[in-house]
């Protein structure tokens, strides 16, 4: 089966919608510390990339979840691979995620998270498809919402294939 790209956005395109998303925080969180948890693997480059534009103090920890496996649609199973490896008790959390789909694995997450007590919770993420949810979830930080597409760049993949893209795309089957 063949694979077509097309791309949905530039590269110029995230980085400048990365930096607003960064300001943002940053104005929102002044004179506090913000501690951002990486949703593995797809969220790595733009927690990467938000954390540089975040102006207040940062500190970063990450978790892996999974409800695709080597699918292009969402199980409806969440697994968690790997879990924090500090408390959050007390702390301003952002979650940050590559994108927002049927909204169950962040649903579940985010409750989980909220039983181990920050002082504030909240979601961020690169790409919102709310065509799909099945699950409300509330998104803090937005960084374009998208079609009903299968999307891959800037973290995001396709059976561990084409995370690496500088943008993002739509990829198709022939």
């Amino acid at each position: 089966m063949a694979e077509k790209i097309s791309v949905l956005f530039t590269e110029e395109e995230v980085d400048a919608r990365i930096r607003e998303l960064g300001e943002q925080i940053s104005k929102e969180y002044a004179g506090k510390k913000v501690h951002l948890i990486c949703v593995l693997k797809g969220a790595s480059f733009f927690t990467c990339e938000l954390a540089k534009r975040i102006t207040v103090p940062v500190s970063l920890d990450f978790m892996s979840v999974s409800s695709y496996g080597s699918e292009t649609e969402s199980s409806g199973v969440v697994r968690i691979v790997k879990d924090l490896d500090e408390p959050i008790k007390g702390k301003d959390v952002i979650v940050v995620e590559d994108i927002v789909d049927t909204g169950r694995t962040l649903s579940y997450l985010l409750e989980m998270l909220k039983d181990r007590g920050p002082e504030s919770l909240k979601l961020c993420t690169l790409l919102d498809k709310p065509e799909r949810r099945v699950v409300d979830v509330h998104v803090d930080y937005n960084g374009f919402q998208i079609p009903d597409k299968f999307i891959v760049g800037y973290g995001l993949d396709y059976d561990q294939k084409h995370r690496n893209l500088p943008y993002i795309g739509i990829i198709e089957f022939e």
